[in-house]
């Protein structure tokens, strides 16, 4: 069973946030506004916050950028993963993802289900790595961006999580690099 022990130190990660939107600023971004909330009140720091229009090449770029900037190491995106002409971000990121992480998106629909009932098949959320940085590719809804969070985002970023965490393995995410691989460009 999942527990915290408390004998582990807190670990901060440093977590970059994309909203995806062609009508969202800074100052009316609430999903984007919810994910820096608790990345904050989680302990984490809040290493860059942007907003890029629904645009694959934006996106994507936003996104690989970041990957590899040393001072970033996760990224969360909200928006874009709808079915609409403009919904674009899956589409953006998952060619460039080098691991897929399949478990996020079911879980995250199983959780929304509980919430939302079969509206939860609308979205596309997914995740995975990019240049030995996670990814989370979530829904533009505030509520969307708070069960994924509260759900399974914070407790994954944080080190004392039993049995197992990503924090524990972000160290060794880039082991096919230093045996002559090449990261995504």
């Amino acid at each position: 069973m999942a527990k915290l022990d408390e004998s582990r130190p807190f670990i901060p990660v440093r977590i970059a946030v994309l909203t995806v939107s062609d009508t969202r600023s800074l100052a009316d971004d609430k999903s984007g506004q919810t994910l820096a909330d608790r990345i904050a009140e989680a302990g984490h720091s809040l290493a860059a916050r942007d907003i890029v229009t629904d645009d694959r090449e934006k996106i994507r770029d936003k996104v690989l950028g970041w990957s590899k900037d040393e001072n970033i190491d996760v990224v969360i995106t909200t928006g874009g993963t709808g079915f609409t002409g403009r919904d674009v971000t899956p589409e953006a990121l998952e060619p460039i993802f080098e691991k897929r992480m399949d478990g996020f998106s079911e879980v995250f629909h199983r959780i929304s289900y509980d919430k939302i009932g079969t509206s939860t098949i609308q979205s596309r959320a997914t995740g995975g790595v990019v240049n030995a940085t996670f990814v989370f590719v979530l829904p533009g809804s505030p509520g969307a961006c708070k069960d994924a969070w509260d759900s399974i985002i914070k407790a994954q970023l944080d080190y004392r999580h039993m049995p197992c965490n990503f924090v524990e393995i972000m160290p060794r995410l880039d082991e096919h690099l230093r045996r002559g691989g090449k990261p995504t460009s």
